[in-house]
C-alpha cells in the first residue's frame, strides 16, 4: 500500500519505518527522552540517517543510555570510544553524552523529573502545526530556543536551537508532519 508520507523521507526502508512510527509521536519515558537528544546532538553536521543506522551501537557503548552510568565514565572510557567504529568518532561529540548525563542527574536534583522539564517547553502537550509543503517548516522556534539555553545552563552540549527543535520534533512535543502525510492524523491523536 502507497502512503504519501513527509518530503524529506528517503526510500530507505530503515528511514521509512522511523517516520512511520517513532517520528512526531509523543514521548514521555524521561529515559528514552535523554537517549534521543543525545543522539540527535550527534546528528550535529552529519545526515540524521547515519545516526539512526548507528543508535543500537550508541545503546551497547553508553551503558543503555543510563545517565548514572554515563556520568561515571572516565577519559579511559572516551579513549576506548574512540577506536569505537560502530559510533561517530568525535571526541567532542562523546564527551557531550557524558556531560548531559551529568545535566540530566543535575536537572533531576533540582527537583525535576527530566520528562516533566523538557515538555514544560511547550506547556505539557504537543503543538499541532499544519504545515502543507516541507519549505514551511522552520528549523528552530522560541520554545526550542528556551530549551536550548535552559539546557546550556545545565552543562550540556550540542543542544543548540537547531537540535533542540529536531528533537522537539522526533518526540512529538511538535507535530511536522506534512498535512498531506498519512502520518498527520494518526500523530495528532495524543497517544497515551
Amino acid at each position: 500500500m502507497h502512503h504519501t508520507r513527509c518530503a524529506w523521507v528517503s526510500q530507505d526502508p530503515i528511514y521509512q519505518d522511523y517516520h512511520d512510527n517513532v517520528w512526531g509521536r509523543p514521548v514521555q519515558n524521561k529515559y528514552e527522552l535523554f537517549a534521543k537528544l543525545c543522539l540527535d546532538g550527534q546528528q550535529a553536521g552529519l545526515s540524521w540517517i547515519t545516526i539512526l543506522k548507528k543508535q543500537d551501537n550508541y545503546y551497547q557503548a553508553f551503558h543503555q543510555f543510563d545517565p548514572l552510568r554515563i556520568s561515571q565514565m572516565t577519559e579511559q572510557d572516551v579513549e576506548r570510544l574512540m577506536q569505537n567504529k560502530g559510533i561517530v568518532r568525535n571526541r567532542l561529540k562523546i564527551n557531550s553524552i557524558i556531560k548531559n548525563a551529568k545535566g540530566f542527574l543535575e536537572i533531576e536534583r533540582e527537583g525535576s523529573d527530566f520528562s516533566d522539564f523538557i515538555w514544560s517547553f511547550v506547556d505539557a502537550k504537543p503543538i499541532l502545526n499544519s504545515w502543507t509543503d516541507k519549505s514551511q517548516v522552520p528549523t528552530t522556534s522560541s520554545e526550542s530556543d528556551a530549551m536550548a539555553k535552559a539546557l546550556k545552563k545545565r552543562g550540556f552540549s550540542f543542544v543548540g536551537s537547531t537540535i533542540c527543535y529536531a528533537f522537539m520534533q522526533a518526540v512529538g512535543m511538535v507535530n511536522d508532519h506534512t498535512t498531506d502525510c498519512f502520518c498527520y492524523e494518526t500523530t495528532k491523536v495524543k497517544s497515551v
